[in-house]
């Protein structure tokens, strides 16, 4: 399965997160797309990389990744989910890829919920890295459908 993993990748230990999340899915037999590494991180790149807004160059990057992908894994973690990753995952959902949640942290803006629309996008929401394992070793292969 091709995976996109939709983090927020700001800090450190998002980075780090994130990293620990790629392994595991490939650890499971998956081809993944981990933004940080395979598009570049904003702040870390030149403004303009051969002759284009390094914005431009991301998003398409990214884009064509979302395209690639048989599945999105969306990372709820966050006092609020991140923006970009809101994006892939409503992206994801339109083209009608395979959604999966991940969430390991309690904050949630709406009185101990996370907005529907994200919610009712995702098949299932993972809880931590041995339920994640588990998942994506029984799903190694894309039905074709989403849930």
């Amino acid at each position: 399965m091709n995976i996109y993993i939709a983090a927020p990748l700001f800090t450190n230990l998002e980075k780090m997160q994130n990293e620990k999340i790629d392994q595991i899915l490939k650890s499971c037999g998956h081809q993944t797309y981990l933004p940080q590494r395979d598009g570049g991180c904003f702040a870390e790149l030149p403004d303009f990389i051969d002759g284009v807004p390094k914005a431009i160059v991301i998003h398409q990057k990214d884009i064509e990744a979302l395209n690639w992908c048989d599945t999105i894994l969306f990372v709820f973690d966050g006092r609020v989910p991140d923006e970009g990753a809101c994006f892939e995952l409503g992206y994801a959902y339109a083209k009608e890829k395979r959604c999966i949640g991940f969430k390991t942290d309690s904050r949630s803006l709406i009185c101990g919920f996370d907005n529907l629309m994200l919610t009712v996008s995702v098949e299932r929401v993972l809880h931590d890295e041995e339920e994640l394992k588990c998942f994506f070793k029984q799903n190694n292969a894309y039905s074709g459908q989403r849930g």
